[in-house]
């Protein structure tokens, strides 16, 4: 079971204003200037050989007289602890905002540069220092954009872009997993019902909910917008890009009439673990050109923002941070689970890895020499009523639900992928129904009950910063 790594650290204020309120935002290009180099997000390594669209680090800085807070989107798929950790530390040297406070959490665009090992993909050395160097950068120039400013905060709805891609599969339907066991009850983008009669229902819920947090000028000018949904990725550009998230940023000034450059729009990915916008219980949808559903999906979702973003804005906000470290276990391989993946990689020896069966059979070695325990981080911001709270996941959207129901703010949301990647993040019951997000690899491989700790100590940090 987990244990307390570290005591709390938490910066609380109340909720009176103390000072002048205000924020800068700024988007730093984080584009790779070398070629070819590996990208994250598949089974297999891609090498790309150009951008197709712009990557950044877009970044917001608020402050309240009393408090800083910072918070950063980068356009990257798995951004591991130790790249977040030397960001701050940098970034906190050049702006006094304390490590605590500030919040950098990945896109989980699938067309960005490794910067961590996955699957057949790894890092890039000299990608790796470049994208810490430019986060720090950014926050650095987002700080000194500090001015005057109001922060407003809603949600609308877009339920038409989130489906669960965990199905449940009739009894007696064969469903193997990469270790050779078939007692798995759920698939994993099983396909269209019309293609795939075997499919039940889906195994989870979505979260249709477009959360922001608005930020004008002191005279009532769009000056950035900070949302979150809980949609994977779309996955329909090439190499390099960013996704639908690129998209969003760069639509959502438009339709909230900001003057450009300047207006930096920004979206986090949510509690979107097992889901995508694919609604494998419905027709098959027509073939669409390439980014045309990335264009599709922003527009929507931008809309959505619009309209949550037309609220009350106020000068009168204060923040507050609070974070604590945990451990928890690894699962890790048996013996007999590491002969068998040995026997595997023996006869694949010389060539690319193939299947699952190899593929996990080399993440059970690279697992076998994991630590039993690993550290992560979990924080939670306040800005005026609205709670922030960042897991380092890929979380199941029912455990974002749960902390919104129990949130002790008036409206609040979960940033995944936040301040590290300690893999997906399902509850006990999704680990029990099995499936690709519960297979033991480096991108799952935290013990089965971590949902059921990490879930009410992401409310202690949200009741911390709601005093």
């Amino acid at each position: 079971m987990f244990r307390l790594a570290c005591l709390a650290v938490v910066a609380a204020c109340s909720f009176a204003p103390a000072a002048e309120f205000r924020a800068g935002a700024f988007a730093q290009d984080i584009t790779p200037t070398k070629f070819p180099i590996s990208v994250n997000g598949n089974l297999a390594d891609k090498q790309a050989t150009s951008a197709h669209d712009p990557l950044h680090a877009r970044c917001l800085v608020l402050d309240d007289g009393r408090v800083k807070l910072a918070l950063v989107v980068v356009d990257s798929c798995l951004i591991p602890r130790e790249i977040h950790d030397a960001a701050k530390i940098l970034a906190s040297r050049k702006t006094g905002i304390p490590i605590s406070h500030i919040l950098i959490s990945a896109t989980h665009t699938h067309t960005a540069p490794t910067v961590t090992g996955a699957f057949q993909s790894e890092p890039d050395a000299d990608y790796v220092k470049f994208l810490t160097t430019k986060i720090a950068e950014g926050i650095e120039k987002a700080h000194a954009r500090l001015a005057p400013a109001k922060a407003g905060w809603g949600s609308a709805l877009e339920p038409n872009q989130v489906f669960n891609r965990r199905w449940k599969m009739k009894p007696g339907t064969v469903n193997p997993d990469p270790f050779g066991g078939k007692t798995d009850l759920v698939r994993m983008n099983p396909g269209y019902r019309e293609n795939n009669p075997a499919l039940l229902e889906p195994a989870g819920p979505v979260d249709p909910e477009v959360s922001v947090l608005s930020l004008r000028t002191a005279d009532d000018r769009p000056l950035a917008l900070y949302a979150n949904y809980s949609l994977h990725y779309v996955g329909d550009r090439p190499a390099l890009s960013a996704d639908y998230f690129g998209v969003f940023g760069d639509r959502i000034g438009g339709l909230l009439g900001a003057p450009a450059p300047g207006f930096v729009g920004m979206l986090s990915n949510g509690t979107s673990g097992d889901v995508n916008n694919v609604n494998f219980g419905g027709p098959i949808p027509p073939k669409r050109e390439v980014g045309e559903r990335s264009r599709l999906v922003a527009e929507a979702v931008g809309q959505a923002a619009k309209k949550a973003a037309d609220t009350k804005h106020t000068a009168n906000v204060t923040l507050a941070a609070a974070e604590k470290e945990f451990e928890f276990k690894v699962r890790k391989p048996t013996a007999a689970e590491i002969d068998r993946a040995k026997g595997i990689l023996e006869k694949a020896a010389g060539r690319e890895l193939k299947g699952s069966d190899e593929i996990y059979a080399r993440e059970t070695i690279l697992i076998a020499k994991y630590p039993d325990r690993v550290k992560l981080k979990l924080q939670a911001f306040r800005v005026g009523d609205l709670g922030i709270a960042a897991i380092p996941c890929e979380v199941f959207t029912e455990i974002g639900l749960e902390i919104k129901k129990k949130s002790p703010l008036a409206r609040t949301f979960t940033v995944g992928l936040a301040n590290g990647y300690n893999g997906y993040l399902p509850t006990s019951a999704q680990h029990a129904l099995g499936g690709y997000e519960t297979w033991r690899a480096r991108s799952s491989y935290l013990e089965t009950g971590a949902a059921e700790v990490i879930s009410p100590a992401v409310l202690d940090l949200l009741k911390q910063v709601a005093k």
